[in-house]
């Protein structure tokens, strides 16, 4: 089962909720925490990453928030993930350095790079734009 870390799952849902309310103007933090159920604290830090990434800019002011840095269909759901959680791996025993028992014998390696190859490539090709579309595949 693919699963994202809480920063990433949050992460995605902020700047899916930013994207959503492009054009609109800026989007505070406190509004995406509460309609997203987003402990502010972590909210806080996950827009710092993903503004230190340039995805997300920060505007001062009363009327001050969160816009993005780019539309939202040039802006990958791969290059989110990215900036939050570092490289994309499905799997730690595909790192070098990984201490997995089964490594000499593991006959599924192969076959797991090239998921996590089709996987990030789905990932880098699906845009910000679709995750706010209705539209499912």
């Amino acid at each position: 089962m693919l699963r994202f870390t809480k920063r990433a799952d949050y992460g995605l849902m902020a700047i899916q909720y930013i994207a959503m309310h492009d054009g609109l103007g800026a989007v505070s933090a406190k509004r995406i925490a509460e309609e997203s159920a987003i402990p502010q604290e972590l909210l806080a830090k996950i827009l710092q990453r993903l503004a230190k990434q340039g995805l997300i800019v920060s505007q001062n002011g009363p009327k001050g928030g969160y816009v993005l840095t780019r539309r939202p269909s040039e802006i990958s759901v791969g290059e989110v993930i990215r900036a939050l959680e570092g490289p994309i791996n499905i799997v730690s025993c595909l790192e070098d350095s990984s201490d997995c028992p089964q490594m000499e014998r593991c006959n599924l390696r192969r076959a797991v790079r090239k998921i996590q190859a089709a996987i990030t490539q789905l990932l880098d090709t699906m845009s910000l734009a679709e995750l706010t579309s209705d539209d499912v595949p």
